[in-house]
């Protein structure tokens, strides 16, 4: 079968990593070039990367829209700043490269919202209508036709994919808010230093309470009012979302289980937990799964939906390489999980 050629971009940060080792491993995935930033340029990846050691004799070149075109890459998967990407991604489109995109470049429909929380001034919103939304559940076979995917935030996925099928069943009372208390590793900090994130210094603790960027983006793809409170925890990488809304009266567990099993029945990456289970960060890590546990106290009308997904697969990279599979009409399971035909 054709190989694919992929160009990966921002090849030194967390979720750039997580994307080339899955490169290296997949089946129909082809490694055309890497790319960093002008301070990795012209280094083996091994320098900068010694994980890769003996895996690839790569070197990083430097990131530009023509440098990346050059390789007969058909595909960009980039692990790049917001504002980087959103530069970059109409360049490549334009060369008729599709583009897969790990930042929050193409996240929002609505411009107006990235000057508030991603701190910066949407240059080319015309895209934004036109990006579609890479979450392979959710959005079905319309990610086929997609020159543009914008792969979703982490915290966002371990949280739209519990809440949008009960949204739509009609199950929550959506006249209330949702509220989401979630906490990530440290890897979801990224790899530059800073003293929040060093060894001595990191410990459980709130950050960005009120205004996280992927509040938005939660309530634009569940059809809910979110409230977010995103912590920081203190390891590696995993996110665990604990999820408080209110339900109409009459919802069950039962009701609530068999609307995320019709929704989820034919994805090979979602696990609803049986009665009394629960979600744990060390059950997903290196993997591209989403657990989900559920409670539901009929007395009070109130649902507590529990999440975890590792925030460098399923809430990144994995989930990239979902998408390209979900794009190409390959089996999702392709790279990420064991007995998926190629």
């Amino acid at each position: 079968h054709v190989m694919i050629r992929v160009a990966l971009v921002g090849v030194g940060g967390y979720a750039g990593q997580e994307a080339l080792r899955l490169v290296l491993g997949h089946p129909r995935l082809e490694l055309a070039g890497l790319f960093g930033s002008s301070d990795t340029a012209g280094k083996p990846l091994a320098e900068v990367v010694p994980t890769f050691r003996g895996l690839t004799s790569e070197t990083i070149r430097e990131t530009s829209a023509s440098s990346i075109t050059e390789t007969d890459a058909e595909i960009a998967i980039l692990a790049t700043s917001h504002e980087l990407s959103m530069r970059l991604a109409p360049e490549l489109i334009a060369a008729g490269i599709k583009v897969f995109d790990l930042s929050g470049a193409f996240r929002l429909s609505d411009a107006s919202l990235y000057p508030t929380f991603y701190g910066f001034t949407h240059e080319t919103s015309d895209l934004l209508s036109a990006a579609i939304y890479g979450l392979p559940e959710l959005v079905g076979d319309s990610i086929k036709e997609a020159k543009l995917v914008s792969v979703p935030g982490c915290y966002a996925t371990s949280v739209i994919l519990p809440v949008a099928p009960l949204v739509r069943e009609g199950v929550l009372d959506t006249s209330r808010p949702v509220i989401v208390d979630a906490t990530s590793g440290v890897s979801g900090a990224g790899r530059a230093a800073n003293a929040r994130t060093s060894y001595c210094e990191v410990s459980q603790s709130a950050y960005g309470v009120g205004f996280h960027r992927h509040t938005p983006e939660m309530a634009q793809y569940t059809g809910v009012d979110i409230i977010f409170t995103p912590h920081l925890g203190p390891y590696e990488r995993g996110i665990l979302s604990t999820i408080h809304a209110d339900v109409e009266p009459g919802v069950t567990r039962d009701r609530v289980v068999k609307a995320l099993e019709s929704a989820y029945m034919d994805q090979p990456f979602v696990r609803v937990l049986p009665a009394g289970q629960w979600p744990t960060v060390n059950g997903v890590r290196h993997t591209n799964m989403i657990d989900i546990g559920v409670h539901v106290d009929e007395r009070r009308h109130h649902l507590i939906l529990i999440s975890a997904i590792d925030n460098l697969l399923k809430g990144a990279s994995g989930q990239g390489i979902q998408a390209i599979n979900a794009h190409f009409g390959w089996d999702q399971r392709l790279g990420l999980l064991p007995g998926a035909w190629a």
